[in-house]
């Protein structure tokens, strides 16, 4: 009894750790910014790759076909097409609305306007949008996806918001912060772990050939093949280390003696891999989640008022006692 009670106890105090909402903030900044990246990066080619009926690069009735299979409960585009069809929009127009809307959304975010609105918004029109191009989407578009999850249950407005500014509604409890922020944690450890853990399993991380080919093969040579030749020796070195610091990652991350440098090395390992291959929206979503989930937030203004308001807090009840 009393071991399922210290249990029970270390559980709450784990999950419902009371924290400021500074990670929130982090949060619905970076998404706003990689939501109106990702509408901007795709402007020219949107109505060509989301078309239907075989006007696309690959039909959009066919991508559907297929996620109907899987399940017909998966948010897409052909369910905004039906709703568009009843007010008479055709689908270039209602193509161009979806694109709109997705690039204001994405301002609603970064400014913090309608906050609990937009984020379940842009959650599902990105959500639409990337299911029915599904074989064209890749990691990014899967994460940026988690990352609005998280954000549209979160307590939402943050104190950075310009909503919350506005209306000064009464904030959340702590506890159910620290929860929502405790499971993106957990997510991106379970992540970084299992994706070390498969690399490792092959022997192209061990040799420096996966890192070759990534590095190489179109459209992601941005880097000289003739220098990559002249270095080759570091790649073998240089897998093992990019697996070893993700399969480290739930292990390090959480003492706060090494959290710094393992979330420094993680960053910067995501930087380079948008320097060094183009991937730059995969690179931003990356760094947005790690700084979401295991970041300081005591430099936001807000976030530094708060803390000292609540050590006042503390230390007027410690007085009373």
């Amino acid at each position: 009894m009393i071991r399922i009670q210290a249990l029970r106890r270390w559980l709450l105090e784990f999950y419902f750790q009371p924290q400021p909402d500074g990670w929130i903030s982090i949060l619905r900044f970076g998404l706003g910014l990689q939501v109106i990246f990702f509408s901007l990066s795709l402007r020219k080619d949107w109505t060509y790759l989301l078309s239907g009926s075989g006007h696309g690069l690959i039909s959009r009735d066919l991508t559907e076909a297929v996620l109907n299979a899987e399940s017909p409960l998966i948010p897409r585009l052909g369910w905004l097409e039906v709703l568009g069809n009843l007010v008479g929009l055709s689908e270039a127009a209602l193509l161009s609305v979806a694109w709109i809307c997705l690039l204001l959304l994405g301002f609603f975010l970064l400014t913090g306007i309608f906050c609990r609105p937009a984020a379940i918004a842009t959650w599902f029109l990105h959500l639409c949008v990337v299911k029915s191009v599904d074989y064209l989407s890749y990691g990014v578009d899967n994460l940026t996806t988690i990352g609005l999850f998280y954000l549209m249950f979160s307590p939402l407005p943050d104190r950075e918001s310009l909503e919350w500014r506005v209306r000064k509604p009464t904030m959340p409890d702590g506890r159910f912060v620290g929860f929502f922020r405790r499971l993106l944690q957990i997510h991106m450890c379970l992540i970084y772990f299992f994706g070390g853990i498969a690399k490792l399993s092959g022997v192209g991380w061990w040799n420096g050939t996966n890192l070759w080919r990534a590095l190489t093969l179109p459209p992601f040579n941005f880097v000289d093949p003739q220098f990559l030749l002249r270095w080759k020796f570091i790649l073998p070195p240089a897998g093992l280390f990019i697996c070893l610091l993700e399969i480290g990652y739930p292990f390090f991350i959480w003492s706060r003696r090494t959290r710094t440098i393992w979330l420094i090395c993680i960053c910067v390992m995501h930087i380079m891999i948008g320097l060094t291959m183009g991937m730059y929206l995969f690179a931003l979503i990356m760094v947005i989640l790690n700084m979401a989930a295991f970041g300081p937030v005591q430099w936001l203004p807000q976030q530094r008022q708060g803390m000292e308001q609540r050590r006042q807090e503390l230390a007027s009840q410690a007085a009373v006692g």
